[in-house]
């Protein structure tokens, strides 16, 4: 979800890119590594908080993800990818979230400078370092051993948590775990050939937090229980940018269980005994809001004024090769198109939630710390505290598509603020309802897309020219300065300007409209409108002149291998060109975001009353190694389902700059009885992992526009599906 690009080729870590190191973690072996060119103020001796990998005397593997799980499969990736080089069993493995260390924890596909999870990088920062701990603990483990048996080292085996020799002898990691604390750190350790690999790439390595989440007992921040907790919940202005003018709390003081009515910087927080309690207090609670500097627009008046800033020149130009104008100028026949897209909110499962608790000194924060490098300064600000007092407790999440990474760190600061409000005596859970979380800002932005096209006589394409409007998400954030320049945000045109099509004449605009409005990444950021406009468009030009959607598509891309390979593979396993059943009508979309190629083909059944349904989804996807298949396949079916509801009923709207929608019964994700079938299929690659989590959401949209098109001739321009029709 975070914006910065995977660039493999420059952050890719040499063997010697790391720091190795080892110590006793009280009892047991600890393993850590040092990030080069991470942040040298940040301490890391490695101890059993700042390790990657901890072999405790119970024979349990405790690994420290450096990113978090977000129900994306990054612990299991991770795990994975120990276990692979540790020889480790899967039952003995425990994953648990890591923050506070960039040094130890540091993005590599960001530099190595900041920990988060984003991007769809958790695969790409992983692959060499935690293999590479798994390497080392075994090294370790396995000359303990020889020392103890008085044997080569090299007649050792290891397999399934267990150490054994040919003379019979034999001990589990657990057993040895204090005697490999004590060996010297090799400073080499060689990783296995991927022809030895047993659990990378194996489709039996099941997950290992299966069990947890199918019977209800996976813990998130919304389970949490401390002793004395309080619950929190906010009274947030109805109208962004408001802030409170005064506030009577009295009403809700007289809700039983109401303990404290405190004013904070993002509203007034009412503290009670229980959930219960602090609802129906606030509920109760009297505000008066200045809304003076808050955004009053609604959505209708924004588009209008999108429109019209899409008939003038952009104010930055992202990207531009060849002689647009005079190359249009020589065009036979022009294709004009104008698209709409609304504001889309996250609706995680989970709504946002937090627990801030100071005792002493140090100041413990229970959360979804998806930018944990912020939410650490931040709330050591607020709380008066270093930053190396503020200990982050990683929690699992119930959803995130980029909503717990907030540049403002918002449910961090209420957390934070509502416990020092009332004089840190017991621990604060603060806790959004439903209603909260779909009213609460931070949207995918509004955006309105102007594309122009010129063919020659044999409809081959001439020239393009695209223009976008709409919000940036970085300028005014903490990453303006390193990724935004001259004026053009890459997120607002990712896959328009670095579009892998044979453009000659080629340029892009976008213009950053000023709104009120707080925006965000959202599953898959500026892909999600940008894939829409280009896949359509290369199909309406397909189809306008005679060309095959995917044969088109072959021809632009004959200089990338990598998309021809992923394009082909998709038409073949769909069988493209195949006669369709009556009534049946397919559509193609190819995109590539974070890293990753993924080829989309939607077949839909039109309905007597001209509706339809996405009966079956063909997925092709090139993710270079495929660290666990399943759950490739899993997060391709995933993304397919998140981004077919968000082009089908989604939408956020205002009005007079208040939210309209604010439940699931009038802002639709997919219903179950509308997903797809979905068939993925895994381009075999030993190219480095990238991205998974957000890849598949992009071509989604597109691939099932594309089949709407071929079955009534219509293009839909104005998203949602449900009231964007247009000829």
């Amino acid at each position: 979800m975070l914006p910065l690009k995977l660039k493999p080729e420059i952050f890719r870590p040499t063997r010697r890119a790391f720091l190795l190191g080892a110590a006793v973690a009280g009892t047991g072996l600890s393993v850590s590594f040092r990030v080069p060119g991470a942040r040298a103020e940040v301490a890391a001796e490695p101890n059993p908080f700042n390790a990657y990998v901890t072999i405790s005397p119970d024979n349990k593997v405790t690994i420290l993800s450096a990113h978090m799980d977000m129900g994306q499969g990054a612990y299991h990736g991770i795990a994975t990818l120990v276990a692979e080089e540790l020889e480790a069993d899967r039952d003995q493995l425990v994953v648990v979230g890591a923050a506070g260390n960039p040094k130890l924890y540091g993005n590599l596909a960001w530099g190595g400078v900041a920990q988060g999870t984003g991007g769809s990088s958790a695969m790409f920062s992983s692959f060499d370092r935690y293999r590479k701990a798994g390497a080392l603990a075994r090294t370790m483990l396995v000359n303990a051993a020889a020392k103890q048996w008085n044997v080569p080292a090299g007649e050792i085996k290891v397999a399934k948590g267990v150490l054994s020799h040919a003379s019979g002898k034999q001990v589990t990691f657990g057993e040895l775990a204090d005697a490999a604390a004590k060996e010297q750190v090799p400073t080499e350790v060689a990783l296995k050939p991927r022809d030895q690999w047993k659990v990378i790439g194996s489709e039996d390595f099941r997950r290992i937090d299966s069990r947890e989440k199918s019977t209800g007992q996976q813990p998130y921040t919304i389970d949490l229980k401390l002793p004395g907790m309080l619950t929190a919940m906010v009274a947030h202005p109805p109208l962004f940018g408001a802030t409170v003018k005064s506030f009577d709390p009295a009403p809700a003081k007289a809700v039983k269980g109401v303990v404290d009515v405190v004013q904070i910087s993002r509203g007034v927080a009412v503290v009670a005994e229980n959930t219960w309690a602090a609802m129906k207090g606030r509920e109760a609670l009297t505000v008066e809001w200045d809304d003076s500097a808050a955004e009053k627009r609604g959505s209708a008046e924004l588009f209008a004024e999108y429109l019209k800033q899409a008939d003038q020149p952009g104010e930055a130009v992202a990207a531009t090769r060849g002689d647009v104008d005079g190359a249009m100028a020589k065009a036979t026949k022009t294709i004009e198109a104008t698209y709409q897209f609304p504001y889309l909110a996250h609706a995680a499962l989970e709504p946002m939630d937090a627990v801030a608790h100071k005792n002493g000194d140090v100041l413990e924060i229970w959360g979804g710390h998806q930018m944990p490098d912020l939410y650490q300064a931040v709330a050591s600000q607020i709380a008066g505290v270093t930053p190396e007092n503020v200990t982050l407790h990683v929690m699992k999440t119930g959803g995130g598509f980029g909503r717990r990474a907030v540049t403002d760190a918002d449910i961090i600061v209420e957390a934070v603020e509502t416990a020092k409000a009332i004089g840190w005596k017991a621990p604060v859970k603060v806790l959004w309802t439903r209603e909260d979380d779909m009213r609460g800002g931070r949207y995918r932005p509004l955006f309105v897309h102007k594309v122009k096209v010129g063919l020659d006589d044999a409809g081959n394409i001439l020239a393009w020219q695209h223009r976008q409007v709409g919000q940036s998400l970085l300028i005014g954030t903490p990453f303006e300065a390193m990724a935004v320049k001259d004026g053009v945000d890459g997120t607002s045109v990712e896959g328009v300007s670095d579009t892998k099509y044979a453009l000659e004449n080629f340029r892009s605009e976008v213009v950053n409209a000023k709104v009120g409005v707080p925006v965000l990444w959202w599953r898959s950021v500026g892909h999600t409108h940008t894939a829409y406009v280009m896949e359509t468009m290369i199909d309406d030009i397909a189809r306008q002149t005679g060309k095959d959607p995917v044969e088109l598509r072959r021809a632009l891309l004959k200089d990338h291998p990598r998309h021809l390979a992923t394009l082909n593979l998709a038409a073949e396993k769909a069988e493209w060109g195949k006669d369709m059943p009556q009534g049946t009508f397919r559509g193609v979309a190819l995109h590539e975001s974070f890293g990753t190629v993924v080829a989309e083909i939607a077949d839909i059944k039109m309905d007597d009353k001209g509706g339809f349904k996405v009966e079956r989804v063909v997925c092709a996807v090139d993710c270079g190694t495929a660290i666990n298949p399943d759950q490739v396949r899993a997060q391709m079916e995933g993304g397919i389902g998140f981004g077919l509801g968000s082009v089908l009923h989604e939408e956020l709207t205002l009005t007079k700059g208040a939210v309209d929608q604010t439940n699931y019964d009038a802002y639709l994700p997919l219903r179950i009885e509308e997903m797809p079938t979905v068939e993925t299929y895994i381009v075999p690659s030993e190219a480095v992992p990238s991205g998974v989590g957000e890849p598949g959401v992009p071509p989604i949209g597109p691939a099932v526009a594309n089949a709407l098109a071929a079955a009534t001739g219509k293009r839909v321009r104005i998203l949602p599906f449900a009231k964007g029709v247009a000829a």
